[in-house]
């Protein structure tokens, strides 16, 4: 975990991690939030809607935006205040997606920070969809 102080922090400042969403995951996401909608739970029926198979919760992809705050930047001294997401593309159960998180604006006024989040599908090279961005956001964090 980071520990970054406000007076640390610099525009432009960068920080990345990467995750492999899984089919646990998947089941531990749907038991929390009771979404069974078929396309996150069925391949079959995921197969038919015109997708490779199962789509990951977009959701849960999202809540990766929480570990970039509070463990790479800052780290320890945030506070999220608000959140844009956008879901550029589907993910897939099995695909590692690499965070890349980049200070874009610190307010010393109200001691926050704009940061522009990326996920995109890392992993093994060979996989046709390396280098895909799948979500695009922008936070905005408060540093105590």
């Amino acid at each position: 975990m980071n520990h970054y102080t406000f007076e640390e922090i610099k525009t432009g400042m960068e920080e990345q991690f990467s995750v492999t969403i899984t089919e646990q995951m998947m089941q531990q996401f749907q038991e929390m939030t009771g979404d069974v909608n078929p396309l996150h739970c069925d391949e079959t029926f995921a197969k038919e809607k015109g997708f490779g198979g199962k789509v990951a919760y977009g959701m849960l992809t999202a809540s990766f935006l929480s570990t970039m705050a509070g463990v790479y930047l800052p780290g320890e001294n945030s506070l999220i205040q608000s959140v844009e997401v956008k879901f550029v593309k589907p993910v897939f159960p099995g695909e590692e997606i690499t965070f890349t998180g980049k200070v874009s604006e610190v307010n010393d006024t109200f001691r926050f920070l704009v940061l522009k989040v990326t996920g995109t599908v890392t992993g093994e090279k060979e996989n046709e969809r390396y280098g895909t961005k799948v979500l695009k956001a922008v936070m905005q964090i408060g540093v105590r």
